[in-house]
């Protein structure tokens, strides 16, 4: 590595902890490992919900320190790709698996970049509504991604990740974050059953995820969403 290459490599990682410092600063942010814990010799692909560019931000920061380092947040090319400062962030101190999701981009793509970081063994962070939910709705539906994924790497565990509140820290098109406190809660892992259908798989992967919301008791009841078993 040339000293320039290095000099490049270790402001990335000083950028990250200062990343890291100053969303735990902002948010608060409190892990809540709810049915897993927080091994970082496992293998994982946490999926989460999506307001926000930042959502990963929250969940990396949460991370044992070796688990990080392992860690890729699966994102858009497009936003990570304009402009200099995006593209060192996204790729130099994120190390972020990077998706084409328009013009040149081949069906299947996605899921075979994917699948090559997971055998390279890297851990995945993706957020499989695939866009931000703008919506009043709590998910949007799951894309396939998903499930293609966990068909092909069957041993890899799928970690759902509620993120509370980061919509309200960062909504769309702030630049200066709001202080509010944030949480993110880990829910049991998933794999795909034998002979399971996309639909059915998608619905408990994402029956999954709701059922990891935090409810105020202040609020009124909400249509009780059972958390999921997994078929033998």
């Amino acid at each position: 590595m040339t000293r320039q290459g290095a000099a490049r490599r270790a402001l990335a990682r000083l950028s990250g902890r200062i990343i890291t410092f100053f969303a735990r600063a902002v948010t608060a942010v409190q892990p809540i490992w709810q049915g897993v814990a927080p091994d970082a010799a496992r293998q994982r692909i946490y999926f989460a919900n999506h307001a926000s560019h930042g959502d990963f931000i929250l969940i990396w920061a949460v991370l044992p320190p070796r688990q990080q380092r392992a860690t890729r947040p699966v994102a858009g090319a497009d936003y990570w790709r304009s402009g200099r400062l995006r593209r060192f962030v996204g790729g130099e101190v994120f190390n972020a698996l990077l998706i084409e999701r328009k013009g040149e981009a081949v069906p299947g793509t996605a899921i075979a970049q994917m699948a090559e970081a997971l055998d390279a063994g890297d851990s995945l962070i993706l957020f499989p509504e695939g866009t931000r939910n703008q919506t009043d709705a709590a998910l949007l539906s799951f894309r396939s991604g998903l499930f293609h994924l966990a068909s092909q790497r069957p041993e890899i565990d799928l970690v759902p990740v509620w993120i509370e509140n980061l919509n309200r820290v960062l909504p769309k098109g702030a630049v200066i974050p709001v202080p509010l406190m944030c949480k993110t809660v880990f829910g049991a892992p998933l794999h795909l059953a034998a002979g399971e259908a996309k639909a059915d798989f998608l619905a408990r992967a994402r029956a999954a995820l709701l059922a990891l919301r935090p409810r105020p008791e202040t609020d009124a009841p909400a249509e009780p969403v059972p958390a999921p078993k997994e078929a033998p």
